[in-house]
């Protein structure tokens, strides 16, 4: 049974740093692609950043690109979401999602989803 669990969130101010992981179960991470996504309240849930299987492609969305690096660990079966110069537009519940094949920055690409976690950016 495939399964994810993210952790690393929590109440930071406008600048701040978080490391987001993604850890994965059930399955062996090496051949699988990854998403992060976020969902703002009252908004849709939006893809931020995906890494490939390969470890070779890595996709941004625009707003996060020069503040946020996606990396992944097969060995630790991990994913990890590294945020720097957080705003708090950058606030949402974050998803790791996995999938295989190519990235993809829709949410009806991916299979299975963690429960999220919770990062909130606010003086």
């Amino acid at each position: 049974q495939l399964q994810l669990v993210e952790s690393g969130g929590g109440l930071v101010q406008p600048g701040d740093t978080l490391r987001l992981s993604c850890a994965v179960s059930g399955f062996t991470l090496n051949y699988y692609t990854i998403g992060w996504f976020r969902q703002a309240p009252g908004k849709e849930r939006e893809g931020v950043s995906c890494i490939h299987s390969t470890g070779g492609t890595t996709n941004y969305l625009d707003s996060v690109k020069g503040r946020f690096t996606i990396s992944r660990d097969n060995a630790k079966n991990t994913v990890y979401l590294q945020m720097i110069s957080l705003k708090p537009e950058d606030t949402g519940v974050y998803y790791c999602t996995t999938r295989r094949g190519s990235c993809s920055s829709s949410t009806g690409a991916f299979g299975s989803w963690g429960q999220g976690t919770q990062v909130t950016v606010s003086s």
